[in-house]
């Protein structure tokens, strides 16, 4: 397992952006990084994945068109740009890592998961 630290979370407007940053403790540099979200009393449900070298990303539906995910490996980094922000996107957003791309929006395939950075939209 690995190590990961996330910055970015906090409360915005509606309409407003974020960015969540996730800097994973090794610097291999080889791992698929997804962003998973969890509202209270509702299931953690997947938001973002990109693979190793960034050449593979995958988004869920409900956030095409308004966030990205990015990797920056000299830096060691991944980031979910969220633009557009909805009272519906307000959970608590994880960071998980893995080695491989696959199934990359199937949160039982990740080893390694953050604490859990908090985005709150208000309207």
């Amino acid at each position: 397992q690995v190590h990961l630290a996330e910055s970015g979370g906090g409360l915005v407007q509606a309409g407003g952006s974020l960015r969540l940053s996730c800097a994973p403790s090794d610097r291999t540099r080889t791992y698929t990084m997804a962003w998973f979200r969890q509202a209270p009393g509702k299931e953690r449900e997947f938001v973002a994945a990109i693979s190793w070298n960034g050449g593979d990303t995958n988004l869920a539906d409900s956030v095409k068109g308004r966030f990205s995910i990015s990797r920056d490996n000299a830096k060691n980094t991944v980031h979910l740009q969220m633009n557009s922000l909805k009272v519906e996107d307000t959970a608590a957003y994880y960071c998980a890592a893995k080695l491989g791309w696959y199934e990359p929006n199937t949160p039982g395939t990740y080893k390694s998961w953050g604490q859990g950075t908090q985005v709150t939209v208000s309207s």
